[in-house]
């Protein structure tokens, strides 16, 4: 199949309106406030219902801000010094450029977390375990989301793969890494309004003006939005110049969301050591990463790094080994624990763990 979602669920004028993107954080924080508001009302540990709504915006802050600054870091440093003279003018604050990282995110949540335990005396490991059990749901909201918008795109899938999926965006790749396959595009912008000859002139000029880059970007998303609008005629224009891809970012949201959500749900069901249920996250979440690298294209502009392994990759094999620490000396404190959902119940804990 060939990929026709719109990154809009509702657009209003040109490029504002409601994006999937937006959707998939607001129903992470609504399951948020609604299962963490559940969990304390059972366990009875030291967060209370009515502190819940200070701790999601807490911790929405510490996803949005950790995220975004997590991508310049680890993907795009260069955005920490790019300046235009138009909206948002600061390349951190564009965040059509890059997106967001789920590895930053995940950093300033714990950031939040501790933040958050300083300011009310709630005990830090019980707030890290509580978005621990939460943040797979968000996950698996936003992959969708990723999924919806046509990026993160996968490898390259078999030719007679059942669940492949053609991505349109693929030829905003081209000009920069895939520039012989431009031309072959004349067919296709033929479709919407340009003509064959026209475009390879365009091609042609392409490295030497700059008035004509901006030009043919133009009509590469052209071509894109007659794709999400269902113009038949540039689709099977388009499609047989297209690899099929692995649908990665549905494998991520499978594994990466739910799966994981609920191996720690089940896991948490009986009383735990403070930290465990969030350590058991880091561990999970980095090999469903690392896994599901293998899937899935790298960042263009990063590609493979040493021993063939994407930034991803190695960010998650960092989180991998800090969760195994954590996991060690967290499981092997004497401490009391606190306790699980499957029973409502009240157990005496410190104040701080």
């Amino acid at each position: 199949m060939i990929h026709q979602f719109d990154p809009f669920i509702y657009r209003i004028s040109g490029e504002f309106g409601l994006r999937w993107y937006g959707f998939s954080y607001l129903l992470g924080f609504l399951f948020a406030y609604v299962f963490i508001s559940w969990m304390c009302s059972r366990q009875k540990a030291g967060l209370q219902v009515k502190q819940v709504s200070d701790f999601v915006t807490w911790g929405a802050i510490g996803i949005l801000l950790g995220g975004r600054l997590g991508y310049c870091l680890f993907y795009d440093p260069s955005l920490f010094v790019q300046f235009k003279e138009s909206l948002p003018f600061w390349g951190v604050l564009a965040l059509n450029e890059g997106g967001m990282s789920a590895h930053g995110g995940i950093i300033g949540l714990i950031l939040a977390c501790a933040l958050f335990a300083a300011k009310t005396g709630v005990p830090q490991l019980y707030l890290f375990d509580l978005v621990a059990v939460t943040a797979p749901v968000g996950i698996f909201f936003g992959r969708i989301a990723n999924f919806f918008n046509g990026e993160l795109v996968g490898r390259t899938a078999p030719a007679d793969y059942a669940f492949g999926v053609k991505f349109p965006h693929d030829i905003l790749n081209w000009p920069a890494y895939e520039f012989s396959k431009l031309s072959s595009l004349s067919n296709v912008t033929s479709q919407v309004g340009i003509s064959s000859e026209e475009w390879l002139r365009l091609v042609d000029q392409y490295r030497t003006q700059p008035e004509v880059q901006h030009q043919v970007t133009g009509i590469l998303y052209k071509v894109i939005e007659q794709v999400q609008q269902g113009n038949v005629a540039v689709i099977q224009a388009l499609s047989p110049l297209l690899e099929l891809r692995h649908p990665s970012q549905l494998y991520a949201a499978a594994s990466e969301g739910l799966l994981i959500f609920l191996v720690l749900f089940l896991f948490w069901r009986s009383p735990r050591t403070p930290g465990v249920v969030g350590a058991l996250f880091l561990v999970l979440y980095g090999l469903a990463r690392f896994v599901g690298e293998f899937f899935r294209m790298p960042d263009p502009h990063l590609g493979y790094q040493w021993l063939e392994l994407t930034r991803g990759q190695w960010l998650s094999f960092v989180v991998i080994l800090i969760g195994l620490v954590f996991l060690f000396v967290w499981g092997r404190r004497e401490t009391l624990p606190f306790p699980g959902w499957g029973k409502a119940q009240s157990v005496k804990i410190h104040r701080r763990g």
